[in-house]
Formats: structure tokens, sequence, C-alpha cells
């Protein structure tokens, strides 16, 4: 009797109703192009994943309400060519000191995965992964380079290819890997494309080139209408050796060949490999580029490209729309490696979002070389959710009132509250 007097009080106790989300993010404009989404809506989010995107939600269903009014709500960015293996110590290279550490740069620009392009070939991709793809919060994904010991120096990427060294790996960490590098190839013939080319047909990834070194024994139309496969990558396509335009303006007619055969072109900013002279035309015209990314690096993100948000900004100041920008910086690059349960924000998807202020003023842009564009809308990164959790927010929007939380609040457990005497 003295048991069922204790059980019968919790009984009768009224449940509490469980939140249906975990965070609530209201009041935004989200853009979601993959489900063609373009409007006021909020996102629900739990356990990590979007569990829905409605006109309106109440906020009384959520754990947490996030007031994003008046911003845009994206999927968390996807950038495709970065360099991240920053562990090797190796001086004035891609694959060390050029590297970034993925955490300190990726979710205060909203990106949620990135793509290294290649720092590290067949012979230290498994250092790359321990080191760094297996210890950052972002979503590193990797491209293998074909050349043995990546992005070191260029004398490295000259040779020492192994093509099916390289889709064993590819086949052994499919979990991470996503496709095959050929970059800085200064010879005349096509060895490193045709490597990488013959890897990714046998690890059944795209290859991404980096075309390098520009000659007219291979010239650039070649690799985009002849070489290169379907889904496979041409980066650096503004770069300024690229011929984009003839004398009457007009884009050149190979790049539409190229397209319909299937190849993408990928921005690949960088510190040299972009340039308004080839963009704004292109952008004019209509030829958008297929995924938008920055190459980030050491000297990279500290000139003319600096970020994601500022790369992308440029191509609004070109005449982009936003949602074609939000288009080639989600949902494209996440098809184009493979990956497309990233970059969008479906239910079921994994919660990866990016909450974004349209800035308008007066702004410049620098390109790689050294012209200047003029523009008048530049997007900031308020808020990044990272598999549904916030992982930067600029403005403390997630947080509450200091003043609304007690007077023990902050204070760890299991460490006295020692007040001082009178």
């Amino acid at each position: 009797m003295k048991r069922l007097a204790l059980v019968l009080p919790l009984l009768a106790a009224p449940l509490v109703a469980q939140p249906r989300y975990d965070v609530l993010l209201k009041g935004g404009h989200v853009i979601d192009p993959k489900n063609n989404i373009d409007g006021r809506m909020d996102a629900g989010v739990r356990d990590g994943k979007i569990a829905a995107v409605a006109p309106s939600i109440n906020p009384a269903q959520a754990a947490k309400t996030i007031d994003v009014t008046g911003l845009y709500v994206t999927p968390g960015l996807v950038d495709i060519h970065v360099h991240a293996f920053y562990s090797t110590g190796v001086p004035n290279a891609w694959a060390g000191d050029e590297s970034i550490q993925p955490d300190a740069f990726s979710f205060r620009t909203g990106v949620t995965t990135m793509v290294d392009a290649g720092s590290a070939g067949w012979r230290n991709f498994e250092s790359f992964r321990t080191l760094v793809i297996d210890r950052a919060k972002t979503r590193v994904l990797a491209l293998i380079n074909i050349a043995g010991f990546g992005m070191i120096n260029d004398a490295i990427e000259q040779g020492d290819f192994d093509a099916k060294e390289v889709a064993r790996l590819a086949g052994k960490h499919r979990d991470v890997v996503v496709g095959v590098k050929s970059a800085h190839y200064r010879l005349p013939d096509w060895g490193s494309v045709d490597a990488a080319v013959a890897a990714g047909q046998a690890a059944g990834i795209p290859v991404m080139v980096d075309f390098g070194y520009f000659l007219r024994e291979r010239p650039y139309w070649r690799l985009v209408t002849e070489r290169l496969r379907p889904g496979d990558i041409s980066t650096h396509c503004f770069r300024a050796p690229v011929p984009w335009a003839g004398e009457d303006g007009k884009l050149y007619g190979y790049l539409t060949q190229a397209r319909s055969r299937g190849v993408k072109f990928d921005v690949g900013h960088g510190g040299g490999s972009f340039v308004f002279r080839n963009a704004a035309p292109a952008v004019a015209q209509g030829f958008y580029p297929d995924s938008i990314s920055t190459d980030l690096h050491a000297g990279s993100m500290n000139a003319g490209m600096m970020d994601m948000p500022v790369t992308m900004s440029k191509f609004l100041a070109m005449g982009m729309p936003l949602k074609e920008v939000i288009l080639r910086s989600t949902w494209n690059p996440a098809q184009i490696v493979q990956r497309p349960e990233l970059g969008h924000l479906s239910a079921g998807a994994v919660a990866d979002v990016a909450v974004w202020r349209l800035m308008e003023g007066d702004f410049g842009f620098a390109d790689a070389a050294g012209g200047r564009l003029q523009g008048k809308q530049r997007l900031l990164c308020e808020l990044t959710l990272k598999d549904g959790k916030v992982v930067w927010d600029l403005n403390a929007r997630a947080a509450a009132d200091y003043r609304t939380l007690g007077p023990a609040y902050g204070i760890r457990e299991g460490i006295d509250h020692i007040v001082p005497p009178h």
C-alpha cells in the first residue's frame, strides 16, 4: 500500500507535452532552391534534422525560438574548393601553411560543408583524414590529388600519378572522398588530366581540374570539350587566361558546347584566379557558373576573395539574382560532389542552415588582378546551424536577456559560489 501511495500521485500528474521542435527560426525569408521555396517561411528543427518549413509555425511548439525577421534563411553553404591540410608544417604550401583550419573559418561565413580540393595526394591522404577531416566540426569532404604528395609545390604535381591507388583510396574512404584533383601541370601533354580521369572513372567520382598552365599544345577549349567527362569540373573558370569573349563581346561557342556535354564550371576565386573581365560578360549573357566557391587559403582570404559571402556578393553586384547565387552555393555544389543529402531544407535533411542579412549600401569588390566593381548589396552571415546546433551567432539571437536568467546563471555545477564577507 505504501508503494501504491507513492505511485498514485505520479499517475495523476498531468503529462507535459514535449516540444515538437528543438529550434524554430521564425519570420525569415527562406530561399531553398531545390524545393523552389523563395518567400516568408518558418523553419523547425528537431534531432539535428529539418522537421518542417511552413508559412507559420507556433512558437509554443518549440523549445527555443529565434527571431530572424527581416533576414534570409538558406541551406548551409557547400564550398567545393578550399585548402584545409594545415597540419603538415610545410611552409608556403597549400598542403601546409597556406591551408586553413576548417572550424576557424567555416561557420562564421555560413559554410557548413567544405571540400578540400586536392591538398593531399594518394601518398598522404590518410594522414590528412586522421589529422584534419576526422577532427573538424565542419563537415570536410575531399578530392584526392592524382599526384602522390598533393599540393606541396608545383614540382610535386608534375608526376607520381597512380590512378589505381587513388581509386582504391576513394573506395576505402567513400564517406568523405568525393572526387579527384588535377592541378598546376606544366608539361605540354595531358598526363595529369588523363590520369585523374582514369581514377575518377574507376571510382565513379568526378574530376576537378585546375588547368594551371595554359599551353598551345593543350588549349583550354580542348579540356572542356574533349578531355573532361559529363560531371567533371573546370575550376578557376573565370581565370584571366581562360578565353571567354571575342572582340564583339559575345561569349565563345565552345563554352555552351562544353556545358551541353555536362562539364561543370566552378568559380574557385582564389588569390589569382578570378577577373571581372571574364565573369561580368558571362553573367550578363546568362552563362552563370555551376558552383560558386572560394579556393580558400591563407593568401586568398586576406586578398580580394576574402570569403564565401563576399564572393557571392560579387555575383549579386554583377547582376545575378539572389536565388541563383544561393542555388550555386548550396544545392548545385552538393549535386556536383554527389552529396544530394546536403544543400537543401527538405524535411528529414540534415539541419545545416545559414541566416543572412542582405545589406544595402555602397560596397566595393576586388578581383584577383586589381580590378574593382561597385555594388549595392552585400551578404553578411548572422547565424549558422550545423546538425541543428547553433555554431555561429553574430548578434546573439539564440541567447536570452541576461536579466531574465536569475542570479546564479553561468555558475558551473560543482563549483561553490563563494560570497565575500561584508
